[in-house]
């Protein structure tokens, strides 16, 4: 029985760690982005600019970054391009 204890302390006590180091892995030291001057450029030949700033800062804000050009290239930010509405189609423009 003390082995057992001893065995899931030391499970614990391991996971913890690697808990630890993964959050300091993973801490966002990136610069932050201009979302504004990128959703304008994204958003610059949309037929509705509002709504296309609005949807973009959004998903900016969220991924810090946005896809070059006006249209596609969702595979330069796939954070930007798997966010969805509740609908299942693409929040970002």
């Amino acid at each position: 029985m003390a082995v057992f204890r001893v065995l899931l302390a030391s499970l614990l006590i391991s996971l913890l760690v690697l808990d630890f180091v993964h959050a300091d892995m993973t801490s966002d030291n990136a610069p932050k982005i201009d979302c504004k001057s990128r959703c304008q450029e994204r958003c610059s030949l949309s037929s509705r600019p509002n709504l296309c700033h609005r949807a973009c800062e959004t998903c900016c804000a969220r991924c810090n970054c946005v896809p070059p050009g006006t249209y596609g290239n969702y595979d330069k930010c796939p954070c930007y391009a798997n966010l969805t509405t509740h609908g299942g189609r693409r929040k970002c423009p």
